[in-house]
């Protein structure tokens, strides 16, 4: 049975950093923290998932996937990871779901889940990361769900492509983005979650309203049954629970839009305040890789040690993946496995050989097709958002 915390109980963005990090100290270990809350808690949450998952939080759920369960091209439903800034709708039926199109166009739509499985489908296979995905990483340390490595994950999206949901609806010419909100309903004074796509990334091809994830219905935690997909960019765009699109001439003027995710648009101190008018909604995600095999802490025997994660950037290519295996004095080309596949991740492998019992700290490095590479030292900034620094691992060689 999965361990839960008391810091998985209690949402962070209700936290200072000085708070968090205080109440991480008194904590101390989970296992500690765990006697004072009842160990079946994390299947009570999240029904449907893996008990393995990490909680960050409960209410609402925010579940992270250890690094031993990313190590497939696809990630199952059961252990994606599970990002939530509300708690997960008590109703959730698709025979009565209907799905609004209104705002600035010609023809609103008001339509069912049976209408849209009758359009035209197209299927995207997305990397899908959470923009805070390692941001207990970052030094000084920055408030908010403390995600280490797992807040990612690859799936195959089957749906309708948002651009002929709007070319249905009659989108007026000159519009500039298109507002999307779900079924989930905040907690006490928490702003409604609403998100905007600009027009152009609305209207490319790729974007789907989607009905199915892995080849089957959506699981109500991943946004049963309809979830915007934006290949590409940060995960806080694949709004789930969709049941509106608004079409607008302008921006939308809620806190997700104007106050969160927004990112500075230039280097910033650690730990310095940023002025909101340096600060730009974030959009894509960063060159990044991840080490799945050997795991950390891992006890090998001598001889040949292969080296494997995954690789990647958005909606860029990954170009090349380097490996050390001496704490990054040198490094040596990963062989990169199959084909590209926009929007996901690409397997690498490296094999060295271990001569004697020895220490080795191993780092992956990416870089992109756009010429991005994975800084030793990540941009700070106030929210923990992108940490892109070569991944590590520590492994011992014993016979």
């Amino acid at each position: 049975m999965a361990i839960i915390t008391v810091m998985a109980l209690i949402d962070p963005h209700t936290l200072s950093r000085r708070e968090l990090m205080a109440l991480a100290a008194q904590l101390g270990t989970g296992a500690a923290a765990a006697a004072l809350w009842p160990t079946d808690l994390a299947a009570q949450a999240l029904p449907g998932k893996d008990a393995r998952l990490v909680a960050r939080s409960v209410r609402p759920p925010d579940f992270e996937t250890p690094v031993a369960l990313l190590d497939s091209f696809l990630t199952p439903n059961d252990v994606f990871y599970v990002r939530c800034h509300m708690p997960v709708p008590a109703q959730l039926d698709e025979t009565a779901w209907k799905l609004a199109v209104g705002g600035e166009v010609g023809s609103p739509l008001a339509l069912s889940i049976a209408e849209l499985r009758q359009m035209p489908s197209a299927s995207v296979t997305v990397t899908l990361e959470c923009a805070g995905n390692g941001r207990a990483f970052f030094d000084p340390p920055v408030a908010g769900i403390q995600w280490r490595k797992g807040a990612v994950g690859t799936a195959k999206w089957t749906g309708v492509r948002l651009a002929d949901l709007l070319k249905r609806a009659g989108a007026k010419p000159g519009m500039t983005y298109v507002h999307a909100s779900g079924a989930d309903r905040p907690l006490g004074t928490q702003p409604p979650f609403v998100r905007q796509v600009p027009m152009a990334k609305a209207l490319d091809p790729d974007t789907l309203v989607a009905y199915a994830m892995n080849d089957q219905p959506i699981p109500s935690a991943h946004g049963f049954p309809l979830r915007l997909v934006v290949p590409g960019w940060e995960g806080a765009y694949a709004i789930k629970w969709l049941n509106t699109l608004t079409v607008a001439a302008k921006e939308q003027d809620g806190f997700w839009v104007q106050t969160g995710y927004r990112y500075p648009t230039k280097r910033v101190a650690p730990g310095a305040a940023v002025d909101a008018k340096d600060m730009a909604p974030l959009t894509g995600l960063v060159v990044k890789s991840l080490i799945t095999r050997p795991l950390e802490g891992a006890v090998v025997p001598p001889g040949p040690v292969t080296v494997a994660g995954f690789a990647w950037a958005g909606d860029r290519d990954i170009s090349k993946v380097d490996v050390s295996v001496d704490a990054g004095a040198t490094w040596q080309p990963a062989k990169l496995a199959g084909q590209p596949v926009k929007y996901a991740w690409r397997r690498f492998e490296f094999t060295f050989t271990a001569t004697t019992e020895d220490s080795h700290t191993i780092l992956s490095r990416a870089t992109d097709s756009r010429g991005g590479v994975q800084p030793v030292v990540p941009a700070w900034n106030p929210s923990g958002y992108l940490w892109n620094a070569p991944d590590q691992i520590r492994i011992e060689v014993k016979a």
